[in-house]
């Protein structure tokens, strides 16, 4: 097993306009990426609901899990992606329009999936009761807003942004009053976020097990374009031309004040992965450029690449295995078989007939995760990869 990488190659020919080279690729970025997604096939898949080790489940409501960190440290790697990407084009000229049709284009590309994944295989379902939010739908909207505000906005005006993202996110779900729960409600139904969710969208559109809230709603994605920005700002300080221990200190150093102020804020705002709280925001990002710190020093400092090679595929086809593993998913549990869904019968027969369940229900999902490792491996061999 070799234990370089060569440069992705997309899918399909390329059909824009060549543009200058970009910046060598940050393999530890793929890692973090992969590993990410690695465990958000792995808490997504148990063999079976009943029988989920506490850690892999969400939080009931207020409070935090290993599993809550999942999603925010996908966005904020989506900054820290941004960081190689837009800002090296607009240091050389680009023009903020284009790159900006770009990336509401990609935009568009990443909701349309999420909403392609929430209709599968029920393509006749009245879009009437289409869940509109969504995982690729908040991915999708949280890049284009903070496309716009990196493109079009220094980085002054960036973190002014962002403290103004968090702290009017604040205000407004403690002062602003909700009908028939008044103002500073934070629970599911009684929330502004809720509400925001139930009078735009409506209750056919949201989460099936709620149907009052969301936990991808539209005033909530907000926040979650901070999460962004901050992964713009340690991308930024990844790319500047410090030695890397500085860099690492930095990272961990900014990690350590953004948990105390998640934590501090937690107080008064408790952290909450369905409502994104802005301590949320903070404690998850400062935990992300710890691992994101951990990662660096591992992979592209000390060069221990080896272990992380089956991660780096993951990252470097993280859509893909998203998109494909969920319809894989679906599929495993429509496709009957004794008129059972396979995947029960599999889980029941190779796994839960001689594990506790817990036990079971885990080795299920990681056999899950080792089923995708093997396909984004093969794509890697192939230099196919899915560029959205």
């Amino acid at each position: 097993m070799s234990d370089t990488l060569a440069a992705p190659r997309p899918l399909a020919p390329a059909l824009e306009p060549a543009v200058p080279p970009r910046p060598e690729r940050l393999l530890s970025l793929d890692v973090f990426r992969g590993l990410t997604v690695a465990a958000m096939l792995l808490v997504n898949n148990p063999g079976s609901w009943s029988a989920v080790y506490a850690p892999l489940e969400h939080a009931e409501w207020h409070g935090w899990t290993p599993t809550d960190l999942i999603f925010p440290f996908f966005l904020f790697i989506v900054g820290v992606s941004m960081a190689y990407s837009l800002l090296p084009r607009r240091e050389r000229g680009d023009a903020p329009g284009p790159l900006f049709a770009k990336a509401a284009k990609r935009s568009a590309i990443l909701v349309g999936l999420g909403l392609l994944l929430a209709a599968f295989p029920y393509y006749t379902l009245d879009v009437a009761h289409l869940r509109f939010p969504g995982v690729l739908q908040r991915i999708g909207l949280a890049f284009l807003l903070a496309s716009a505000v990196v493109l079009f906005t220094q980085p002054r005006a960036q973190a002014t942004i962002a403290a103004a993202l968090l702290l009017g996110y604040w205000a407004a779900m403690k002062l602003v009053p909700v009908p028939g729960f008044g103002a500073g409600n934070l629970t599911k139904d009684g929330s502004l976020a809720a509400f925001v969710d139930r009078t735009v969208l409506g209750t056919n559109h949201l989460w099936a097990s709620a149907k009052t809230w969301d936990p991808e709603g539209l005033l909530s994605t907000l926040p979650a374009v901070a999460t962004v920005l901050l992964g713009v700002f340690a991308g930024r300080w990844m790319r500047s031309p410090r030695p890397a221990p500085e860099r690492l200190v930095g990272l961990f150093l900014a990690g350590n004040a953004a948990v105390v102020a998640g934590w501090a804020w937690n107080g008064v705002f408790p952290i909450n992965k369905n409502l994104w709280t802005s301590s949320y925001v903070l404690f998850t990002a400062g935990l992300a450029l710890h691992a994101l710190a951990v990662c660096y020093w591992l992979v592209d400092v000390r060069g221990r690449r080896r272990w992380a090679l089956p991660f780096a595929w993951f990252g470097m086809n993280a859509i893909f295995a998203f998109f494909f593993s969920g319809v894989m998913a679906r599929l495993l549990n429509l496709v009957k078989v004794g008129g059972k869904p396979m995947k029960q019968v599999i889980f029941e027969s190779a796994f839960d007939s001689w594990l506790p369940a817990h036990d079971a229900s885990l080795l299920f999902a990681l056999c899950f995760v080792a089923l995708w490792t093997a396909i984004v491996w093969a794509m890697h061999r192939r230099g196919w990869y899915w560029k959205v």
